[in-house]
C-alpha cells in the first residue's frame, strides 16, 4: 500500500512541514550530493547514528564498510548529535523520496492541531524515541541508521490516534493488479505498523547486517501515539474537528 492523499483538509498551513521537507531536500542536495557514492558516503559515516559507538561498545579503529570503496572508521569519541543528525540523512532516493511524501501526506494534519511549535518539537521528540528503541533492540550495532522514519513514524502514530476514520486514497500493488481505494486512516497505518512488526521481529534472534531499521519505525510509531495527547493544542483540534463536520455535511448535501 501507497498512501497518495488524504480526505482531510486543513485550516492553516503546514509551514513547519515544509521547512522539514525543505531542509530534507537541501541536505540531500549540498551534504549528500544527491546521492553521490562518496558525498553520501562520507555523510553517512559523519553523521549516521553508529549505536555502538555512541555507546562507547565499539573499539576504537573499527571499519565500517560503506560501499565498495568507503570505510568509516569509528574514533573513540562518541557523537550524541548523531542522534539528531541522522535524522535528516538519507540513503538513496527512493529513501528520501519515500519519507518525505508520507510527511506531507500525514504531517499537514498533525501540525494544524498541534501548532507549529509543538508539531516541531514533537517531531524531533518521535525521532529521538526512534533512535532509542534502535540502540535497545541492537546496541551492538555498528551499522550507521539515518532517515526521518522514525520521526515521521511518529507523525503517522499521532495520525492514527487523531484521525483513525479519515479515508486515505491508496495505491495498491499486486504483482499485475494495480488499483486505488479510500481505507480508514487506521487500517492503511495499522497494516504499515504490522509490516514493520513483522520486519523488526526477525532481527531480535539474529546479527544485524544493515537493512531497514525495523524498530526505530515501531518506537517512533508508538511514541507518536503515547505523546500525542500532551502536544495537541484543544482548540486547534476543536476547529479542525467543525471544519472536518462541515466538509462532511456540505458533501452529503451536494
Amino acid at each position: 500500500m501507497f498512501p497518495l492523499s488524504d480526505e482531510n483538509q486543513t485550516l492553516r498551513l503546514p509551514l513547519v512541514t515544509a521547512a522539514i521537507i525543505a531542509i530534507n531536500a537541501a541536505i540531500w542536495i549540498f551534504v549528500q550530493g544527491l546521492g553521490a557514492d562518496r558525498a553520501l558516503g562520507t555523510s553517512v559515516c559523519q553523521f549516521g547514528l553508529i549505536p555502538a559507538h555512541l555507546l562507547g561498545i565499539a573499539e576504537p579503529g573499527t571499519h565500517v564498510q560503506i560501499s565498495r570503496d568507503l570505510v568509516c572508521v569509528i574514533d573513540g569519541n562518541s557523537h550524541p548529535s548523531a542522534a539528531i543528525t541522522s535524522m535528516f540523512m538519507h540513503g538513496g532516493w527512493f529513501h528520501i523520496l519515500g519519507n518525505m511524501w508520507f510527511l506531507w501526506v500525514f504531517g499537514d494534519n498533525v501540525e494544524d492541531v498541534m501548532g507549529r511549535l509543538r508539531f516541531a518539537v514533537f517531531y524531533l521528540i518521535c525521532g529521538l524515541a526512534a533512535a532509542f528503541a534502535q540502540i535497545v533492540t541492537d546496541p551492538s550495532s555498528i551499522t550507521p541508521m539515518v532517515g526521518a522514519s522514525g520521526a515521521i513514524g511518529g507523525v503517522m502514530g499521532a495520525y492514527a490516534f487523531l484521525f483513525p476514520r479519515i479515508r486515505v486514497n491508496t495505491f495498491i500493488f499486486l504483482g499485475f493488479y494495480m488499483t486505488t481505494v479510500a481505507i480508514p486512516a487506521v487500517f492503511m497505518l495499522g497494516y504499515w505498523f504490522l509490516l514493520q512488526l513483522l520486519g523488526a521481529l526477525p532481527a531480535l534472534t539474529q546479527n544485524s547486517a544493515g537493512g531497514v531499521a525495523f524498530w526505530a519505525h515501531i518506537g517512533g510509531f508508538l511514541a507518536g501515539i503515547v505523546l500525542v495527547k500532551l502536544f495537541v493544542n484543544d482548540r486547534y483540534l476543536a476547529q479542525h474537528r467543525r471544519h472536518t463536520r462541515r466538509l462532511v455535511s456540505r458533501h452529503r448535501l451536494g
